[in-house]
C-alpha cells in the first residue's frame, strides 16, 4: 500500500536560495523539452532524450540524472495531459478551452515540483538531514523535520524518488513509502453505512453526524469573501483570494482527516466493515438550486472518501461503494420508497410503516444494507489508495 509522507526541510538561507535556483533551472530545461516534444511529438523518455539531453546538459549546465528527470517529467505531463483531455476535463473536443489545452505546449511553472532519485538525494534519519544535489553543488546536512510517526514511516517505509517542492516560502520533500497492509477483516460483523450530504458532511449508521453549526458557518464566511473578493478584480484582491484559498484547503483536509480517522476506528472497534456513497458523476446528475450547488461543490467529497479508503485499508476494514440512488427516500425499515417520505431536509417519516428518523442517518442506515449486499455478492470496490498524510 503507497502513502506519500511530507516533510519540511530547514535549509539555510544560502541553501533556499540554491535550492530556489535548482528549481528554476530544472522547469526551464523541462519547459524547453516540452515545447521540443510538441513539434516533434516525441512523447517517450528515451525518444525525447535523444532530442533534448546533450542541449539540457550545455545550456542550464544540469548533472545527468537531472537532465534525464527533465524529459521524463515532459512525457509524464503529456501523459497526464491526455488522460484529462481523454476524460473530457478540458470540456469537449472542439470547444475553446479543449482546444487552448491541446494546441500548446506544456509549460512549467519556476516552482513546480522536481522528482530527485537516490542518486540525487540520501536520507540521513537519525541525524534528520538529507545530502541534496543542487545546480550550485551538492547540499549537505541540510535538516528536515516532522512529526513522529510520519519520520518513522519515512524511515521503515520508504521507496522510489521524492519530489523537492517550495510552497509559500517553505521547503519540504514528498516521499513515496510502501507500507505493508494489515490482513483484511473476511468476516465483517455487517456494515458501518456513511451518508454524505450538504449540512452534515457525513452521518453514520451508528448515529454520529460529522458537521456542526460551527463548520456550516465557517463554510458560509469562506463562500462570502470568496465571492467579494473575486468581484473586486484588483491585483491585491486576486493575491489574497489565493491565499485564502490556500488556507481553506488545508482546514477543508484537516476536517477529512479528523472525519475519517472515526469513522475508520469505529468500524475497526466493532468488527464491521465501511460502505460508502459512489458518488463519481454525482455534479451531472444531481438537481439542484442554486445556494445549494454553491455548497456541494464546496467541500472535496472526493477526499473525504480517499481518506476513508486509505485508512481503512491500513486497518484491515473492508469498504465497499454502492449506488446512493434513493436512499434518502427508501424507509430503512419496510424498504417503501417514495419522495413524500421525506417532507423536510432532516426528516424523514414513512407513509408506509409510520417509522420516523433523522433523514440522514436513515440514508445511512440504507447505505449500510446496500454495502452488506455487496460484499456478499462480491463486488468490493473501493476509493483510490494515494494520498497525503499532513
Amino acid at each position: 500500500m503507497k502513502l506519500v509522507v511530507r516533510v519540511k526541510l530547514l535549509p539555510t538561507p544560502i541553501e533556499a536560495a540554491a535550492l530556489e535556483a535548482t528549481l528554476h533551472a530544472c522547469n526551464e530545461a523541462a519547459t524547453w523539452a516540452a515545447s521540443v516534444a510538441f513539434e516533434t511529438e516525441a512523447r517517450r523518455p528515451l525518444e525525447l532524450r535523444k532530442h533534448t539531453y546533450a542541449e539540457i546538459r550545455v545550456r542550464w549546465q544540469l548533472g545527468a540524472q537531472a537532465a534525464q528527470h527533465a524529459s521524463k517529467k515532459t512525457c509524464d505531463a503529456y501523459t497526464t495531459l491526455k488522460a484529462n483531455l481523454r476524460n473530457g476535463r478540458y470540456g469537449r473536443p472542439g470547444t475553446k478551452r479543449h482546444t487552448r489545452a491541446s494546441g500548446k505546449p506544456v509549460a512549467f511553472r519556476p516552482q513546480a515540483a522536481q522528482p530527485y532519485d537516490d542518486r540525487l538525494l540520501s536520507w540521513q534519519h537519525e541525524q534528520q538531514t538529507v545530502s541534496i544535489w543542487s545546480t550550485a553543488g551538492r547540499l549537505k546536512g541540510v535538516a528536515f523535520t516532522g512529526q513522529g510517526g510520519q519520520l518513522a514511516v519515512l524511515a521503515g517505509h520508504r521507496q522510489g524518488e521524492s519530489d523537492l517542492v517550495c510552497q509559500g516560502g517553505k521547503w519540504f520533500l514528498i516521499a513515496t513509502c510502501e507500507i505493508p497492509e494489515a490482513a483484511p477483516n473476511a468476516h465483517p460483523a455487517g456494515f458501518l453505512g456513511v451518508d454524505l450530504g450538504i449540512v452534515n458532511i457525513a452521518a453514520t449508521s451508528d448515529g454520529a453526524r460529522h458537521c456542526g453549526r460551527r463548520i456550516n458557518r465557517k463554510r458560509e464566511q469562506d463562500r462570502q469573501l470568496r465571492s467579494k473578493l473575486q468581484k473586486k478584480q484588483t491585483k491585491s484582491a486576486r493575491r489574497r483570494a489565493k491565499k485564502y484559498a490556500g488556507k481553506e484547503a488545508r482546514r477543508n483536509k484537516d476536517i477529512n482527516h479528523k472525519i475519517s480517522k472515526r469513522i475508520v476506528a469505529g468500524a475497526e472497534r466493532t468488527g464491521r466493515g465501511i460502505a460508502l456513497e459512489d458518488l463519481k458523476g454525482i455534479r451531472e446528475r444531481a438537481r439542484l438550486r442554486k445556494p445549494q450547488r454553491v455548497k456541494i461543490h464546496s467541500w472535496p467529497f472526493a477526499q473525504l472518501g480517499a481518506f476513508i479508503a486509505y485508512k481503512a485499508k491500513r486497518a484491515g476494514v473492508p469498504a465497499v461503494s454502492v449506488d446512493p440512488a434513493y436512499t434518502s427516500q427508501e424507509c430503512s425499515q419496510c424498504h417503501h420508497t417514495a419522495r413524500g417520505n421525506r417532507p423536510a431536509q432532516a426528516y424523514f417519516a414513512c407513509r408506509v410503516c409510520g417509522f420516523v428518523d433523522h433523514a440522514d442517518h436513515n440514508a445511512s442506515h440504507n447505505i449500510a444494507h446496500r454495502g452488506w449486499m455487496a460484499w456478499v455478492c462480491g463486488a468490493r470496490s473501493t476509493a483510490p489508495e494515494l494520498t497525503l498524510i499532513a
